[in-house]
């Protein structure tokens, strides 16, 4: 069976991969914003450029613009969220690192206890 001192350690580990988790989807759905607010600039800037196809299909300049517009605001929706996450995922590994650290502390205190007992014992029945 295995100790609480184990167990807490890779509660640790998993909080601290679920905190990753959350931090690299933030920042794909960072990524994913700024590349369709760059995409939704640069249509604007082609809309109205010589040569530009926009004066046969504005319906469809405009509903590309749009959706870039709505990707980027969807993206940095879903990056707040798990900012969010990352926010409780952070208190929960702290929390978790918290119990570990007083559980090690704990025991280590137990060992050098028993570790003195020893050596008292041990002089006791030389003596």
């Amino acid at each position: 069976m295995t100790t609480r001192k184990e167990r807490l350690r890779k509660l640790v580990q998993v909080q601290e991969q679920l905190k990753a988790l959350h931090e690299t989807r933030r920042a794909t759905f960072l990524s994913n914003a700024a590349a369709a607010k760059h995409e939704a600039e640069a249509l604007v800037e082609t809309f109205d450029a010589p040569g530009s196809l926009s004066g046969l299909f504005p319906d469809l300049y405009n509903n590309r613009i749009a959706n870039a517009v709505a990707r980027s605001q969807d993206n940095l929706e879903q990056a707040r969220n798990e900012a969010a996450l990352v926010a409780a995922a952070t208190a929960r590994t702290n929390m978790v690192e918290r119990a570990y650290d007083e559980v090690r502390r704990l025991d280590e205190r137990h060992q050098s206890d028993r570790e003195r007992l020893d050596l008292i014992e041990q002089k006791r029945s030389t003596d």
